[in-house]
């Protein structure tokens, strides 16, 4: 996630260096506790949570676990791992609901904090699992805070009542009252009320807070609190805490580029869970707060869970079983890859995808650079083939690549490129569908041991030619040249240029050497 980059990238560099030791030394230990400090403190983590969660690292690396492991650097991450799941809360906290309907959830925080939106956003997660929300527009001192709720709640497909027009006018007190028995009698299983907010912690907004709790008696009371308010996070959850009580926490904007790190402080100063994170503008971008999940994405060990698990919410299991049959009998299309794509694109932005995965906060660059509207592009060109041509790629001659380049506002090139990483792409994914292991560009072969080091010294042998004759060495060289010019472009799929394509002499050794076939 943007918010914790900084911090993650300083602790990564930190492990970084702690790697290239056998043993550590106390000296080791405190320098890399030293720079453990550093990193929270800049990243704006509580002090107070800062010397506890240091402590404790150091006294466990300076321990018998650490002195009798095999690998001391990786047990020293272990820690660090632990422990920051216990600042961030320790286990997963779900919402809890009423044993009789309606459960009544009452959002709280500052004004700015996104509780209009997360409102919605909330709203939207609980009708997928098939509850039947109403939100309350309590918030009557905002300009156009009911409007902007009611605007939410279309956008989410849910029922809202907002009986007063706000801009200062209504009871917001008498409003959620009456919201909590409107739902009751339409039998709206979960009422979300909306409630006002102030630009700073005052007598007047925690009083109001405070009257609306004890009219609705909420099951659940949720403090959301802007990811970048800095150090005055834990200020403004003592406060909240204090005045009205809360009995978990929402981190909202955590998409920003900002410091962050007092949101990890949140949990630990008040005893309050984190339950949701909210990662983005749009209504779908909210997640359920997993505590090992988020320090596993802060240490840069990735977060795979979370991406299998928005991977089965987007893919259709019957359509996948389809693509795997049309893939053994080697019936691949466009058509299927289209389809493939289309919901790959339901699982959100593909750089947050990419970012879950282990290691890539090393790639921070390719990741920045990672063009999203490439996908538009593919399916642009796709769109732009007649049926037959996307099941059938052999048809594209010379004149049907012109016209699909001039309707889909690209080059021939672009045309060609995707054609060839398609095809290099469908052969793989048949030859790993036909129970074999495909010869991977970049990793050398996957057959059998020894070939791969045979082919390095065949390619260096051909790498110049070593004739005493000037013409035969001029005619080998040119040749040599011109075969590598004839290698295919592009880096779709991940197959990189100049991809070799396996034999099928090649694959029968492989399935041979796998008992397959």
């Amino acid at each position: 996630m943007a918010t914790f980059g900084t911090l993650s990238d300083r602790l990564t560099e930190t492990f970084r260096n702690l790697r290239t030791k056998g043993r550590l030394t106390p000296a080791d230990v405190d320098g890399t506790v030293r720079e453990i400090r550093r990193a929270l403190l800049d990243a704006d983590v509580a002090l107070v949570v800062v010397k506890e969660f240091t402590s404790k690292v150091r006294e466990r690396a300076l321990g018998d676990e650490v002195n009798r492991a095999l690998n001391p650097a990786q047990q020293v991450v272990q820690i660090v791992n632990e422990e920051l799941i216990a600042i961030l809360g320790g286990e997963q906290r779900r919402l809890q609901f009423a044993k009789t309907p309606p459960t009544v959830i009452m959002l709280a925080g500052l004004q700015g904090s996104g509780k209009t939106t997360f409102a919605g956003k909330l709203a939207k997660q609980l009708e997928k699992e098939g509850h039947t929300p109403l939100l309350v527009a309590a918030d009557l001192q905002r300009p156009n805070a009911v409007n902007q709720l009611q605007v939410v709640a279309q956008q989410a497909g849910a029922a809202v009542y907002a009986p007063e027009p706000g801009n200062g006018v209504g009871d917001p007190v008498r409003v959620a009252r009456d919201g909590v028995e409107v739902a009751r009698r339409q039998q709206h299983d979960i009422v979300i009320i909306d409630t006002a907010g102030r630009l700073g912690v005052d007598a007047e907004l925690m009083r109001q807070a405070a009257n609306i709790r004890r009219a609705t008696d909420p099951d659940e009371v949720l403090f959301v609190i802007d990811a970048m308010i800095g150090q005055d996070a834990v200020n403004t959850a003592k406060a909240f805490q204090e005045g009205v009580d809360f009995t978990g926490v929402v981190l909202s904007k955590l998409d920003g580029d900002a410091r962050g790190g007092a949101a990890l402080s949140v949990a630990s100063v008040t005893g309050r869970p984190i339950i949701y994170a909210s990662t983005g503008e749009t209504l779908d971008d909210l997640e359920p707060f997993h505590p090992d999940r988020m320090a596993s994405r802060i240490l840069d060990l990735g977060d795979v869970l979370t991406l299998i698990e928005q991977a089965q919410a987007a893919f259709d299991e019957e359509e996948a079983l389809k693509v795997a049959e049309k893939l053994a009998k080697e019936q691949f299309t466009l058509e299927d890859f289209l389809e493939q794509m289309q919901q790959m694109r339901k699982m959100g932005s593909m750089k947050k995808m990419l970012g879950m995965l282990p290691g890539m906060g090393q790639m921070k660059q390719q990741l920045e650079n990672f063009d999203e509207r490439e996908i538009d592009r593919t399916e642009a060109i796709i769109r732009s083939m007649t049926p037959a041509e996307r099941r059938n790629t052999k048809l594209l001659n010379g004149s049907r690549r012109l016209r699909i380049a001039r309707g889909s506002g690209m080059t021939v090139t672009d045309v060609n490129q995707l054609v060839q990483r398609f095809e290099q792409a469908a052969k793989m994914m048949k030859t790993v569908a036909r129970g074999g292991v495909p010869n991977v560009p970049g990793m050398g072969s996957m057959g059998r041991p020894g070939a791969s080091s045979k082919r390095g010294k065949q390619q260096k042998a051909r790498s110049g030619s070593r004739s005493g004759n000037p013409a035969k060495r001029a005619a080998e060289n040119a040749g040599i040249t011109a075969q590598a010019a004839e290698a295919p472009t592009g880096s779709g799929f991940g197959l990189g240029a100049g991809a070799p394509k396996p034999s099928e002499a090649e694959l029968a050794e492989i399935q041979k050497l796998f008992g397959k076939g």
